[in-house]
């Protein structure tokens, strides 16, 4: 899919030129507490008698359950379901002040005094006064004194936030705390009754082709109800690091963004926040963020306003088929730490690069996106156990999770800097289709490699190569073979022989490239 198909498109605009974006984003508001009961069981057709049959054991006795509500031919599909959810959906109306930014350079002008000198100075006038704008969203209410969940991307920049009630009723709303990591926002009215609330469910019990329930305000029409089933779980649609979406093809536009995506018990499982579309209307794809990801997030906004994410002070990259086979593990999983920062709490933990992640607080990791949700959710200054695998070894080290500061930027270096210039004279020996040659005071020049760097530098490599085709490039520093550190070309040499000699099919690479580091499983031919 194109990537540009992909973008998160604001609420819906009062004015009909701005509703062909690519990409719909959809709000919801999100219960913190216990939301309205479950639904109740739905009738069931009579039963013809049956011939008499001989008696069977008295089986135990099934532990009460609320059936979902009833989609068979002659029943009343999803009405009943649909009049009880509507009144804990409100409509978000938004309004900001957009001015126009100051422009430089001469403005068009006439000389004073001929005809054409008012014109000029009433276009500029009308081109330079600010305008107001209204958007429209979608959300729900978690709290019956009037807690309202949507999405962060529908209020961001608004000057006024009113909410509409299913049945009408209008209140100005204050912003009680948002997060634009995961698009979430907490917003708080003041009802004189308290409000009919929303029932939180448990999205992790969700699965690909449930019935599923979408209600909230598309193009500004008002409450809405669209059904569809589960298409996907833990969808990755490039938004951020804590992407985790469960895809639906219930039709969602754009306004239904921050409004909720309930099962068939009247639980919300997610929060509508995206669509995917060329042409800025439902093609039945769909993403909502998983309630369970959001419980965390809401109880933190509704605590302080702000929320504070764990920090392991690791970097880490996708445990691929290749580099499973190198470091012993029976199938990709997990995350292999890349990098860390200098101090932080994996490095006082005794964490390694190479080191992959095999479970954190006891949860596995099943692949290198769940552990930085994991993380981020932990509480902070609690210690917890982290199993890794270590050149094949299996070991639980004891992790202290810090808080993670959002404006912590790590300096790299340019890593095209220096592409495509020639290479330093110095020996040269080729291995995997590389040409290598060790590091020279010429080389860290041309490249601009860091005196910290450490290792054997390509000079060279042959597209169809084994090396090639897993994307090394020259000006690509290699510091470990088989995690075993390098520092010439006679030792890359050294080693991938003995990886031959031992059965090897794939080896393992670690690669500084613009001053970060990554693995690579290579084959070896």
């Amino acid at each position: 899919m194109s990537k540009a198909l992909f973008s998160r498109p604001g609420p819906a605009r009062l004015r009909a030129a701005l509703l062909a974006s690519a990409l719909a984003v959809a709000s919801l508001p999100f219960a913190a507490d216990a939301w309205a009961a479950a639904a109740a069981p739905a009738p069931t057709a009579p039963t013809p008698p049956a011939a008499a049959k001989p008696a069977a054991p008295p089986a135990a006795a099934a532990p009460a359950t609320t059936n979902p509500a009833s989609v068979l031919p002659g029943s009343t599909g999803f009405a009943d379901l649909a009049e009880r959810l509507l009144p804990t959906v409100v409509n978000i109306s938004t309004s900001q002040t957009l001015r126009r930014p100051a422009q430089n350079g001469a403005q068009p002008q006439a000389p004073q005094g001929t005809p054409f000198d008012d014109f000029f100075k009433n276009f500029t006038d009308r081109e330079n006064r600010p305008r107001r704008v209204q958007s429209l969203g979608s959300g729900f209410i978690i709290d019956a004194a009037g807690y309202v969940v949507t999405n962060n991307h529908v209020i961001e920049g608004a000057d006024e936030i009113t909410v509409i009630l299913d049945g009408g009723t209008s209140m100005t709303a204050t912003l009680v705390g948002r997060d634009d990591k995961t698009d979430l926002a907490l917003l708080k009215i003041n009802p004189k009754m308290p409000l009919p609330v929303a029932k939180m469910g448990d999205s992790d019990k969700s699965r690909v082709g449930e019935w599923v329930m979408a209600i909230g305000d598309p193009f500004g029409l008002g409450g809405t109800v669209t059904t569809g089933i589960v298409s996907a779980r833990n969808r990755d649609i490039n938004s951020g690091s804590y992407d985790d979406f469960i895809q639906t093809d219930a039709p969602i536009n754009r306004g239904n963004s921050g409004g909720p995506l309930f099962n068939m018990y009247g639980e919300v499982i997610g929060i509508n926040s995206a669509i995917y579309s060329p042409t800025g209307g439902s093609v039945g794809i769909g993403f909502a963020i998983p309630v369970n990801q959001a419980k965390n997030v809401l109880a933190q906004l509704r605590q302080s306003g702000t929320v504070r994410r764990g920090w392991l002070g690791v970097r880490i990259q996708e445990v691929t088929d290749e580099l499973a086979e190198t470091m012993g593990l029976e199938k990709a999983r997990g995350a292999l730490i890349a990098g860390m920062n200098d101090g932080g709490p994996a490095q006082k933990a005794g964490l390694q690069n190479g080191d992959v992640v095999l479970s954190f607080d006891g949860r596995p990791v099943n692949d290198n996106r769940a552990l930085p949700r994991m993380v981020a959710e932990a509480q902070i200054g609690k210690t917890v156990n982290v199993e890794i695998m270590r050149k094949g070894q299996r070991r639980t080290l004891p992790v202290t999770v810090q808080r993670l500061v959002e404006d912590e930027k790590v300096a790299s270096a340019d890593a095209k800097a220096g592409a495509g210039k020639a290479a330093p004279k110095a020996p040269v020996v080729t291995n995997l289709g590389m040409s290598l040659a060790p590091l020279t005071a010429e080389s860290r020049r041309r490249y601009r490699l860091d005196d910290k760097v450490s290792g054997v530098l390509v000079t060279d490599v042959d597209a169809e190569s084994p090396a090639g085709q897993k994307n090394i490039r020259t000006g690509d520093v290699i510091t470990e073979v088989a995690q075993q550190k390098v520092t010439s070309p006679d030792d890359v040499s050294a080693k991938l022989d003995a990886e031959r000699k031992a059965g090897h099919k794939v080896v393992l690479l670690q690669v500084s490239r613009g001053g970060e580091l990554t693995f690579i499983g290579v084959r070896i031919p």
